[in-house]
């Protein structure tokens, strides 16, 4: 099948690129290939030069290319260039710190010196999704890129033009063709690619079940690979918590990105003596969530990114009330042009619903009551994703119980959970393994070179 973009607002055809033959999936990888080797030689600082004109490129066109992610899919403009500038600022941090994260250090032995080096390891290939068109690629690529490899990425199907946009970029910045190249193949071609003797790595971020195919694949062909899976994220409400700061906080946690992200917030676990207050307020303000065109400044929420993904969570949401649970906010599909679908908050959910114990991917909210904040986290736990979580809390003592108890990658306190450059990221069970961002996700592919000299 094609690469197709078709705008989830007007479910109108933008563009179509066919895939790639053998032969071209051929080129890609051979150039990539002979693009690491004279890349890896190349000086941080000359690395960094051309990530900071990638910068400064990307921050000149955010308009434009954040009207790119907006109709391929669908998020809104205001979100696209958000996610844009964060893009932005992922390059400069990196260009500007990657060479004090990969320094060679010295360890301390019997020998006269010894340590560690971080060598970088040759092609990574990258599977990414199509929720954050630009920057789960930029995630991934720019501190590996800054590491001395080089990076061959599939994107998702649904994402033609944000594909070819970041390949352009970094050869009109300057980089060597083949340091960051995309190969336009489907689900078919992936096991090819992983198994060619020129890919040393892989790297991927999607759902569970991808992530079982592609570890098993990586396993197969002895490659090592970092997956960043789905999330049933947490958010809990504590006894002490300010609510006229959380509840609008719990609203922007649901339906960013229209609700369409790993790491947004899904159940929302309330403590029993403030579950009343919360929600009430709470389904107040996601019932007057402004859903509408994407480009219109005034929207809050847009389409979801697909009919497929619009479809398959109002049957989660459906097949949910049949069993009992209670819409307090949304729960339907309206009746308009587009992939549209309300913010929504569903109570009194049976556990072996399906908005019970699957990973809703729209902006859907499940309120769940615990007795106590132990109680809270012991919910929180009950999944078997453990990608991010966070606690709302004026209390010290509650904040720092939940940062401790709480069984997952990241924890975020009075925030809504996001990726930070200088924090590793990543999750846990089967939210995946391995880091990105920060010193610890700009090593993951490298060769950490132990020496000693006597």
């Amino acid at each position: 099948m094609p690469f197709v973009a078709i705008n989830p607002a007007t479910e109108q055809v933008i563009s179509e690129i066919p895939n790639h033959t053998p032969k071209e999936i051929d080129q890609v990888l051979d150039t990539a290939s002979r693009a690491f080797e004279s890349w890896k030689k190349v000086s941080f600082a000359e690395r960094g030069r051309a990530m900071k004109s990638a910068a400064d490129l990307l921050d000149s066109e955010i308009p434009v290319v954040a009207e790119l992610m907006t109709s391929e899919m669908g998020k809104t403009f205001a979100a696209a260039k958000g996610e844009a500038m964060k893009c932005v600022m992922t390059m400069r941090y990196f260009a500007e710190h990657a060479e004090s994260m990969l320094r060679e250090e010295s360890l301390p032995t019997i020998g006269s010196r010894s340590g560690v080096r971080f060598d970088p390891i040759g092609v990574i290939f990258s599977v990414m999704p199509w929720n954050f068109p630009l920057w789960q690629v930029v995630r991934q690529a720019v501190p590996t890129i800054m590491a001395g490899n080089v990076v061959v990425f599939k994107h998702a199907s649904n994402l033609p033009g944000c594909a070819s946009y970041l390949e352009d970029l970094f050869v009109r910045a300057g980089f060597t063709p083949g340091v960051l190249s995309t190969t336009f193949v489907g689900h078919d071609a992936v096991s090819d690619i992983i198994a060619d003797p020129r890919v040393v790595a892989v790297s991927l971020t999607g759902s569970d079940r991808a992530g079982r195919s592609v570890g098993e694949l990586a396993g197969k062909h002895l490659k090592k690979c970092v997956l960043e899976l789905g999330g049933s994220d947490p958010f809990i409400v504590a006894s002490s918590a300010d609510m006229e700061r959380t509840v609008p906080m719990a609203v922007t946690a649901r339906i960013q990105n229209n609700g369409q992200a790993c790491i947004a917030s899904k159940r929302f676990i309330v403590v029993r003596e403030r579950a009343d207050e919360f929600l009430e307020l709470y389904a107040a303000a996601m019932g007057a969530v402004r859903m509408g065109d994407p480009m219109d400044p005034a929207t809050e929420l847009g389409p979801l990114v697909s009919k497929t993904q619009r479809d398959e969570l109002a049957a989660q949401v459906s097949s949910s009330l049949d069993k009992g649970a209670m819409a307090l906010a949304g729960g339907s599909v309206p009746d308009r042009t587009g992939w549209y679908y309300p913010a929504t908050v569903l109570t009194n959910v049976p556990r072996d619903s399906r908005a019970g114990c699957e990973e809703l991917f729209g902006p859907v909210a499940v309120v769940l009551v615990a007795d106590d904040l132990a109680d809270a986290i012991r919910i929180a736990n009950d999944t078997p994703w453990g990608l991010g979580g966070a606690v709302w809390a004026t209390d010290a003592n509650e904040i720092d119980e939940a940062i401790a108890g709480l069984d997952v990658g990241t924890v975020f306190a009075n925030a809504i959970v996001a990726s930070m450059n200088e924090l590793p990221f990543g999750g846990t069970k089967q939210s995946g393994f391995g880091r990105e961002l920060s010193a610890f996700g700009a090593r993951e592919f490298t060769n950490q070179k132990s020496f000693f000299v006597a």
